[in-house]
């Protein structure tokens, strides 16, 4: 389309399931939820049954030690899915979503972004950039569904800074004059989903405009768009068409599906946007030997307002770092932990999650306060990617849940 020509954002080509098919059990979390808790991903089993489900597509990262016998499966899936008529192009344009969770009415637009226009690299002065760093080794099991696959789905949210409102919510405030395309709740207790077409071309030029008019006014080097979730699935994204557009011709390079990536959109101002700190799990340690991994920090007990809280089945130890080694409380324990060798660590969404494993494991939680959200763009442009793992948006059953394919081949 004519008004995004220049833009990293583009219109795509959006499939859904076809009629008949349950919504509710065709959604389904991002994949790298529940990584520590395989109990979940058999709960999502038991409840999709027999439907057709994204399920069926996606590799949950709780069995990625399973991914030589699960890649086979999703890709055929997929094509079943496509020649079987389950799934049918539904959209071309854009699509606006109503998430509500505990956190409120959150708006999106799924769309498309140029993967020339991003850079997931440290130095990364690119348009889209990424929040945290990213893990090279957590990219080839990812790559190695992608690149024989013919769709995708995408759990991959990437904020605007908006504060004005003038991407989204104009166009949640025309929903009415929109096709409806889903109204649905969402397994795993992942609330409500709703869905309305964005295809005319009046509504898509006011999106391109007020695209436009954020790109205008950045800073030198600025960020149009930052990854607030699923980096590593846009890394392996990136990386695929590193390899596919080694075979093509220039002209062929323009337009080839897998040079694009499926995206949500958000503005980092909706106010059911919530920054949750991600905590960290560290298997077969005691407190006391947590303890010493961070004694660089120079930790002191914390009456009141502490950096980080230290739970284990002896209880809570809250904190504060006498000696940070970041300007945010999870930078110093990250810098920390990455220096030990071998350790067993999980990512762990949610204070009660990590309570739950603690209670059942021999492991130590350390529970980090939330970064401000304002931070977030400024941090990044100055400094590049936050320590790993920095935060999440919001709890694990408000991510992103796979609704929509497109394709990423020609075939």
């Amino acid at each position: 389309m004519e008004a995004f020509k220049g833009l990293c954002a583009q219109p795509g080509a959006f499939y859904l399931p076809r009629p008949g098919v349950s919504m509710e059990k065709w959604a389904m979390v991002a994949c790298d939820q529940y990584t520590a808790q395989k109990e979940k991903w058999r709960q999502a089993e038991q409840a999709v049954g027999e439907s057709p489900s994204a399920l069926r597509l996606i590799i949950p990262e709780a069995y990625l030690d399973e991914s030589d016998a699960r890649v086979p499966r999703v890709q055929a899936a997929m094509e079943e899915y496509l020649s079987g008529g389950v799934l049918k192009e539904a959209v071309r344009g854009m699509v606006l979503l109503c998430r509500t969770t505990q956190s409120g009415a959150r708006l999106g637009l799924v769309m498309t972004v140029d993967l020339e226009a991003y850079d997931f690299s440290r130095s990364s002065h690119s348009l889209i950039r990424p929040t945290e760093g990213t893990i090279l080794e957590r990219i080839p099991p990812r790559q190695r569904v992608r690149r024989g696959a013919k769709i995708e789905l995408s759990h991959v949210l990437l904020l605007c800074d908006d504060p004005l409102r003038t991407v989204i919510e104009p166009v949640y405030q025309k929903r009415a004059a929109l096709r409806p395309l889903y109204d649905t709740p969402l397994l795993l207790e992942g609330g409500h989903a709703q869905g309305w077409a964005v295809e005319d071309e009046e509504t898509l030029g006011q999106i391109a405009s007020a695209l436009r008019a954020l790109q205008a006014k950045l800073p030198k080097d600025g960020i149009l768009l930052a990854v607030g979730d699923g980096n590593h699935s846009l890394a392996t994204a990136k990386a695929h068409w590193q390899e596919v557009k080694e075979g093509l011709s220039p002209e062929e390079r323009e337009r080839h599906p897998a040079r694009f990536a499926m995206v949500e959109l958000n503005n980092i101002y909706d106010d059911a946007l919530i920054f949750e700190p991600i905590h960290r799990v560290i298997f077969g340690k005691t407190r006391e030997e947590v303890l010493s991994l961070l004694r660089d920090a120079r930790l002191e007990r914390a009456e009141r307002n502490p950096d980080l809280v230290l739970t284990a089945r002896e209880g809570d130890l809250p904190l504060r770092i006498g000696h940070p080694l970041h300007a945010l409380p999870v930078g110093t324990v990250q810098l920390l932990l990455d220096r030990a060798a071998g350790l067993a660590l999980d990512y762990v969404h949610g204070e009660d999650a990590v309570r739950q494993i603690v209670a059942k494991e021999n492991a130590v939680g350390i529970l980090l306060p939330p970064m401000p959200k304002s931070m977030l763009f400024p941090a990044v442009e100055k400094d590049g990617p936050l320590p790993r793992k920095t935060f999440s948006m919001g709890e694990a059953n408000e991510k992103r849940y796979y609704m929509e394919a497109r394709k990423i081949r020609n075939d």
